[in-house]
Parts: C-alpha cells; sequence; structure tokens
C-alpha cells in the first residue's frame, strides 16, 4: 500500500480526489472501480421466477423495466432446461408480470426460482436454420472462434458483440442480413469467454479488442469479401469504432452499424456510477488510474486506456463511412447522449432513426420488423445490398 500512495504522489492518481477519499483506503477503493470497469463478470441471476405452469405454457416473472418489455427474449434459468425463449407479456401487475414460454418445457422439469432475463433470442447458429461453417481466426492473443454465414456477395458484414456478452448476441441479425444476400462473419476476441485469453484476462474497452476485429477482416479478404460493413452492439460498436480508427485495412471497410453502442466510455462510466449511488470524484478516479500504465495493470487492464481515443464524439471529425445508429433513447445502460451527439455532429453520415421503449441491446427484441427495416433500407441507400 505504501507504493501505491508513493505513487499517488507522483501523480498518478489525482491527490486531493484521494485525499478526499482518504489516501490509503481512497487508492485501494479507486482500483477496486477501476478492476470493476474492466474485469468480465458473471452473468447474474437477478429475475425471480414466481410461477411456471407447463400445461398453459406459461411463466411469471417478477416486474422490472426489462421483464415488462413488449417482444421476444430470452431467460437464462437455474435448473433445467436452462434457457428458454419468452413471448409476448399476458399479464402483468405492479410485482408480477406472466409470459408466454416459447420453449417447450416438460411437466417433470425442475426449474429453479432465479434467472437472468436476455436479448438473446437465438444460442446457438443452428437455431436459424441457415448454412453456416465454425472457423477459427487467427488474431494477436490466439485462435479465436467464429461463425461464418455464406452468401455470394463481395461485401461482408463482420458483426462484434458487447460487454459480459458472447457471440450468440449477434445471432439475431443474421436473417435480415442474409436476406440483404451479405456473407456474415460473427468474430469473438480476446477475455470474452469464447476467444484468446490475454496475460490479464482484463477488456481493454476496445484499445486492445480492435487488433482481433482486424483480424476477422484480414480473414474476410482471404477469403473472398471486398468490402467490410462492421456491426458492433454495446462495447462491440466501440471495438469496431476503434477497428475503423487503427485498422491498416480500414480501406476496406465501408460502412458500419451500431446498436446500442459505447459512443464514449466516459459519459457511460459516469452514467453507471450514478445509477450505483457511486460519490464523486471516484468515477473520474478509477478513469485516471486506467489511463496510467502502472494502475492500469493493478486493476486488471493489459496496457492503458485512452479515453480521449475512445471518444468518438470529439473524433467524429475522423469518420469517413456511412453509419447506422440503433440506440433507444430509454437505454438504461449505455446512455444515447453520445449517439446523439455524434449524429448531431456527423449528419452528412450517421443516419440515427429514433427508438424509445427498448432498453440496451433490445430493439431487435421490442420491434424486430421496424428494426430490421432501418437496416435493410440503409443498406439499400448505400449500395450495400448483395
Amino acid at each position: 500500500m505504501k507504493s501505491l500512495r508513493h505513487a499517488a504522489t507522483l501523480g498518478a492518481i489525482a491527490l486531493a480526489g484521494v485525499a478526499a477519499l482518504g489516501a490509503a483506503a481512497g487508492g485501494a477503493l479507486v482500483l477496486r472501480v477501476a478492476r470493476a470497469v474492466v474485469t468480465p463478470e458473471p452473468r447474474r441471476l437477478g429475475t425471480d421466477i414466481h410461477a411456471v405452469d407447463t400445461a398453459a405454457q406459461t411463466i411469471e416473472l417478477a416486474r422490472d423495466a426489462d421483464t415488462e418489455l413488449p417482444g421476444r427474449y430470452g431467460l437464462y434459468v437455474d435448473g433445467t432446461p436452462g434457457y428458454v425463449k419468452l413471448g409476448a407479456v399476458l399479464q402483468a401487475d405492479e410485482s408480477r408480470v406472466r409470459r408466454k414460454l416459447l420453449t417447450q418445457i416438460d411437466p417433470g422439469a425442475e426449474i429453479g426460482r432465479k434467472a437472468a432475463f436476455s436479448g438473446y433470442y437465438y444460442l446457438t447458429p443452428g437455431e436459424l436454420h441457415l448454412p453456416y461453417e465454425s472457423v477459427l481466426i487467427g488474431t494477436p492473443a490466439g485462435p479465436a472462434p467464429a461463425w461464418y454465414f455464406p452468401a455470394d456477395a463481395t461485401t461482408w458484414v463482420i458483426q462484434v458483440h458487447g460487454r459480459g456478452a458472447t457471440r450468440s448476441e449477434c445471432l439475431r441479425a443474421v436473417p435480415v442480413l442474409h436476406a440483404a444476400g451479405l456473407p456474415v462473419l460473427i468474430a469473438s476476441y480476446r477475455n470474452d469467454g469464447e476467444g484468446p485469453r490475454s496475460r490479464t484476462g482484463g477488456y481493454g474497452l476496445g484499445v486492445t479488442e480492435w487488433r482481433d476485429v482486424d483480424a476477422a477482416i484480414g480473414w474476410a479478404l482471404r477469403h473472398g469479401a471486398e468490402r467490410i460493413v462492421l456491426m458492433g452492439w454495446s462495447m462491440g460498436g466501440a471495438i469496431a469504432l476503434q477497428t475503423l480508427m487503427s485498422s491498416a485495412s480500414n480501406d476496406a471497410v465501408v460502412g458500419m452499424i451500431l446498436d446500442s453502442p459505447v459512443v464514449d466510455w466516459r459519459s457511460v462510466l459516469r452514467f453507471q456510477a450514478r445509477e450505483m449511488k457511486l460519490p464523486d470524484p471516484l468515477p473520474q478516479l478509477a478513469m485516471d488510474a486506467l489511463r496510467q500504465p502502472w494502475s492500469a495493470r493493478l486493476s486488471g487492464a493489459d496496457q492503458a486506456i485512452d479515453f480521449d481515443a475512445l471518444d468518438m464524439v470529439a473524433r467524429a471529425g475522423e469518420l469517413d463511412v456511412p453509419i447506422l445508429l440503433l440506440h433507444s433513447d430509454d437505454d438504461g445502460y449505455v446512455p444515447a447522449d453520445a449517439s446523439h451527439a455524434l449524429a448531431a455532429a456527423r449528419p452528412d453520415i450517421v443516419t440515427m432513426p429514433p427508438f424509445t421503449g427498448a432498453r440496451h441491446t433490445k430493439l431487435w427484441n421490442y420491434d424486430q420488423d421496424r428494426w430490421s427495416a432501418a437496416i435493410t433500407g440503409w443498406l439499400g441507400a448505400n449500395g450495400f445490398l448483395g
């Protein structure tokens, strides 16, 4: 702990802020918050299951901002069968919501009382009933598994999932992209639980992961792609944007589709800190810690994280490809403010149709037809249809 205090006196973490929090204890708390930002977390079973009617094929859940949403969703269940698909809301009161079960549950199944509500609808590529291949992409961190859905066009879409998610998050987009005639490559990346693990196992918020997407671009170009549309979900949007900014193959990238994207990490982390009632100046101090090489490593990051480089509102002038930006105004996790700011800064290249009510990365679930129409229309308007 002496070394932490000594480093703080050198200015690696703002001394005044640490002193306000209480010297050594404050420094440790800052590092804890910074570590939470970059550490992958296990799925949390935060939704209560109150009842399951296997005869009527319905399920009753604790009501919250997600479980009351209209549309189709998924539910990770503590027990058998482990994952089920949810349909329409059938009934709701102030504390509970009853939904249709779209997955058949056997009468004797042992279902727990805890679950995780999810925007995932498909878990495996086979559920789409489309031709696909499982491939391995060599990345700087090691081999990364990917799913490839072939088509005849030379414009490919490479999808990048978000923080705490897996490739399954991206499967919802495959049908509309396949119907548009486009090959789709769904990539994994370092430390996502499927891709290779780095030394620390921590997220880089896009600073490191873009190299793995760059490798996916190289794989696509070697296998027949001539033009690339990057599609990023949540943190995958930040990764895709960093790929565009940094890749030696960025000339091949001709467009981007961003769903609930992180456009500026600082606004996201400040928002989440307020939601968790973390006091100032903790969010800024945690970001300061992640900016410095020594404290970034102590926090679990592989390298320092430059939040200026990740601020794509400030760097809007560097963007040079058409972008479709899909973001619900009541996202609840990644605020849409930075997305709106990017759209306002670059109306010449950014298309941002309004969405409300859909929450984070659940626009497809909430209104599949409108979400799909927005993508198909944008692809056609930019000459990307296969």
